[in-house]
This record gives C-alpha cells, sequence and structure tokens, in this order.
C-alpha cells in the first residue's frame, strides 16, 4: 500500500490573520475529501459567521463560549454574526466546555489542576487551536450535531479567529479515548 501524501498548511504565527487563508484551505480540502460536517469554534460569532458563509452547503455546528465564561449569566455571541450565522443555515451550540467545566473552578479556587484541564494543557503542545478544535468537537457530538461514525473537520483558533483545521474522527466526551485526529489541515508554527 502506498502512502497518501496531502498537504498542510503551516502558519507562520498564530491568530486571527489566517482566518480567511483557513477557511478557503478548508473549503477546498472539504470539496476533494467530501466532508459535510464542520465545527467552528467562535466566540463573538465574527468567524462562526465567515464559516458558514464560505461554507454553505455543509453541516456548519458553531460552538460558541458558555454563558458565563467571561462574565457571570452573559454570552459573548454578538447578534449581527448570530444573524449572518442563521441566514446560513448554520447551527450555533452554546454549553459547557468539555475540556474544563466545573474543574476550572476548582483551579481558580484551590490553585489545582483536575484531569480534564491536563488533557487540555496537553493538546495545547499542538498549540491552542488545536486544543479549540478537539474540545467543540466533543461539545457537538455530546449535543448530536455532529455524527461520530464518520470524518469531520474541525476549526479553532488561538484568540480571535481561526488558524487551526483538523480532520477528526469524533467521540462523544463519555468516549473522549476513541476520538482521532486524522489528518492536520492547517496549524500555527508559532502559538
Amino acid at each position: 500500500m502506498s502512502p497518501n501524501e496531502k498537504t498542510t498548511t503551516y502558519f507562520d504565527q498564530a491568530g486571527e490573520r489566517n482566518t480567511r487563508i483557513l477557511l478557503k484551505t478548508v473549503k477546498k480540502y472539504v470539496e476533494k475529501e467530501g466532508i459535510k460536517d464542520i465545527v467552528v469554534a467562535s466566540t463573538t460569532g465574527h468567524t462562526g459567521a465567515e464559516a458558514a458563509e464560505t461554507l454553505k452547503g455543509c453541516n456548519v455546528v458553531v460552538v460558541a463560549h458558555a454563558y458565563g465564561f467571561k462574565e457571570p449569566g452573559k454570552n459573548e455571541l454578538e447578534e449581527q454574526y448570530e444573524k449572518r450565522m442563521k441566514a446560513s443555515k448554520a447551527k450555533i451550540f452554546t454549553g459547557t466546555h468539555a475540556l474544563s467545566s466545573a474543574e476550572r473552578a476548582v483551579r481558580k479556587d484551590f490553585g489545582t489542576i483536575q484531569p480534564l484541564e491536563l488533557i487540555a494543557n496537553v493538546l495545547r503542545r499542538m498549540g491552542e487551536g488545536t486544543k479549540v478544535c478537539v474540545e467543540v468537537t466533543l461539545m457537538a457530538a455530546d449535543a448530536g450535531l455532529i455524527p461520530v461514525d464518520r470524518d469531520i473537520i474541525a476549526i479553532g483558533g488561538t484568540g480571535r479567529g481561526a488558524d487551526t483545521a483538523l480532520r477528526i474522527c469524533p467521540a462523544n466526551s463519555a468516549k473522549f479515548f476513541d476520538l482521532k485526529i486524522r489528518e492536520i489541515i492547517a496549524k500555527p508554527r508559532d502559538f
């Protein structure tokens, strides 16, 4: 059996500046590979709206920060972007973060890290976007918004925007170790 050679895009720097190129790269990839399920991390909704419009026709699931992430009882998703996502038929999910949840409170109040945050920090060795991609995939799978029996594309970033795209065989959080990162489509070198 011969090796399957593919190209990975590496950005010189992490961050928002890579969003448009990343989305164009993902669009080409999904068209070639026939993948229809895309999970996108988005805080304000800007990246989610851009992805929903670029990847229209796919099952685009935008995963936003949980309510109270930044400020108690508040969500950071902006109405203008939410409207654009809905107009492009994207699904929007807001829920508990799969790799932190209540463990963040334990760390903040007691100064000790728990297993989920340990997993998150290990994933960050490949970049913040890698951790984000895995986390939003778990969240979307747990919400029943993506299949767990076929590969999806996850898009995440470092801070704002998108700089990482991974092909993932998803899993529900309860089966975390069944999740497989199959391919790195794009990621920053400097994170």
